[in-house]
């Protein structure tokens, strides 16, 4: 697998959700308020990040007591700034495609085209069932995400729009105002057979937890290799946390007490729920299907990427996952105001500057 030529993109998690990005007692000077995330949003776009990714949740559980809703959150986080990108979340069963559909066109105008979506199939039986959600079968939630992404790219390109499908309908239907050109990016998550075969098919994005450059690039060879034979192009990101530290044994002794103040109730909850959810697809093989305890400290798997240490090691360790294939690292961090903004000063600087050196070589090397 090349690298892109293209800078490899970062992203942030908005923290639109109570409790952190880590299920640990530890001290996390990370809230979840408006006024919080219009800041933060601002550090980042000062300090070289591309997205900022909102989260949707429903009920309250492994520390997460509050949620803010993901549409609306994102639509004032945009509102706060000039050229960063917000993705919205959005749950197929509580959200139907048309309403979708005008949500995002809607903002799309009001913001110069800078908001997109991540389809999520959803993996949290309990918080349907707790907002009387039908739960379908895990290939089937895949089968009904990707109904759901055609239909807004048809709503979104096509007047006359006209879909029979088994979750979704649409009669003659036109949207008006459509989206400004580029349309917005469909982004979808998933490390199952399903989840990379729709994205081979239809998402322009496609998120995968956290995990080593090595398993990355499986991932990315396969989903690739299938999307080149249904002549579609979908770019990869990946889960990771960021622990950057002036030295090494900072970083890690960061680490090391975020698992060792891990809450062990709500991550074996998790654990539990998660799990289930990955053994549910065919092979078994969905998101966390081998995650330990440790990994599941933090949501995505973000600890397996393997980017704490200094700034050096770090900006490193990206460049290996962008060789793997990655086209953009979605970040959590433990305190992030202020650790968006250091990122931002120390290490993609640095990221840049060995893209730059390696893109030299390719080029004298042609």
């Amino acid at each position: 697998m090349s690298a892109s030529r293209e800078p490899v993109k970062f992203a942030y998690w908005v923290p639109n959700v109570s409790g952190g990005l880590v299920i640990s007692n530890i001290e996390q000077r990370t809230g979840w308020t408006i006024d919080y995330n219009r800041k933060l949003a601002q550090i980042a776009e000062a300090n070289g990040f591309d997205y900022a990714l909102s989260q949707i949740r429903f009920t309250a559980g492994y520390g997460a007591e509050f949620q803010h809703e993901s549409v609306s959150f994102s639509h004032a986080l945009l509102e706060s700034t000039t050229t960063l990108k917000v993705i919205a979340a959005i749950l197929p069963g509580p959200w139907n495609p048309a309403l979708a559909a005008k949500q995002i066109a809607t903002i799309n105008h009001l913001t110069n085209g800078r908001v997109a979506v991540n389809v999520v199939s959803g993996w949290f039986r309990g918080e349907f069932a707790a907002i009387g959600e039908h739960w379908l079968d895990h290939d089937e939630r895949y089968r009904r995400s990707e109904e759901f992404i055609r239909a807004l790219r048809g709503i979104w390109t096509e007047d006359n729009f006209t879909f029979r499908g088994d979750f979704y309908r649409f009669n003659d239907y036109s949207l008006k105002p459509k989206p400004i050109d580029p349309q917005p990016e469909i982004f979808q998550g998933g490390s199952s057979r399903a989840a990379r075969d729709m994205a081979a098919r239809v998402s322009d994005w496609y998120f995968t937890n956290g995990n080593t450059p090595e398993e990355i690039a499986k991932q990315v060879n396969d989903i690739r290799a299938k999307a080149k034979v249904n002549e579609h192009t979908v770019r990869v990101g990946v889960n990771a946390f960021a622990i950057v530290r002036e030295t090494e044994e900072e970083a890690k002794a960061v680490l090391a007490e975020i698992i060792e103040k891990a809450n062990p109730e709500a991550v074996n909850a998790f654990g539990h729920e998660v799990k289930n959810a990955g053994k549910a697809s065919p092979e078994g093989e969905g998101n966390w299907a081998k995650s330990s305890f440790e990994d599941l400290v933090q949501y995505n798997d973000g600890f397996r990427s393997n980017l704490i240490g200094t700034p050096k090691q770090v900006a490193e360790r990206v460049v290996a996952l962008k060789r793997a294939g990655a086209d953009l690292i979605l970040l959590g961090f433990l305190h992030f105001q202020e650790e968006v903004e250091y990122f931002g000063k120390h290490v993609i600087p640095l990221v840049r500057e060995i893209e730059e050196a390696e893109a030299a070589t390719a080029v004298a090397a042609e």
